[in-house]
């Protein structure tokens, strides 16, 4: 099993930066993918950004490439979203997520999930 634990969420106003953390315990050379997810009130879950805990590769939804990078510090079994640029459609519980089998830009292959942190953007 793997946990995962998100850090870092809050509120901003539009134009702002946020940096989300997640941390990972447990089998986690088991897993060689994490990535982030969002889910705003009355939408469906949607990735965000992901990363190959084995390289450099990194795969972003089209609505936040330029804005948001993802990053990893394998040492400390963490890997980060920074945020600029926030707009308010960026409102949602943004949640961390590994995966032990596919393609890191395969949203659908996720299968351990942290609870997730709050991100609220005002115009």
């Amino acid at each position: 099993q793997v946990q995962l634990v998100e850090s870092g969420g809050g509120s901003v106003q539009a134009g702002g930066s946020l940096r989300l953390s997640c941390a990972a315990s447990g089998n986690t050379d088991s897993t060689h993918c994490m990535g982030w997810f969002r889910q705003a009130p009355g939408k469906e879950r949607e990735g965000v950004a992901s990363i190959y805990t084995g390289g450099t590769n990194t795969y972003y939804a089209d609505s936040v490439k330029d804005r948001f990078t993802i990053s990893q510090d394998n040492a400390k079994n963490t890997v980060y979203l920074q945020m600029n640029n926030l707009k308010p459609e960026d409102t949602a519980i943004y949640y961390c997520a590994a995966t032990s089998r596919g393609s890191c830009s395969k949203w659908n292959v996720y299968n351990y999930w942290g609870q997730g942190t709050q991100v609220t953007v005002s115009s």
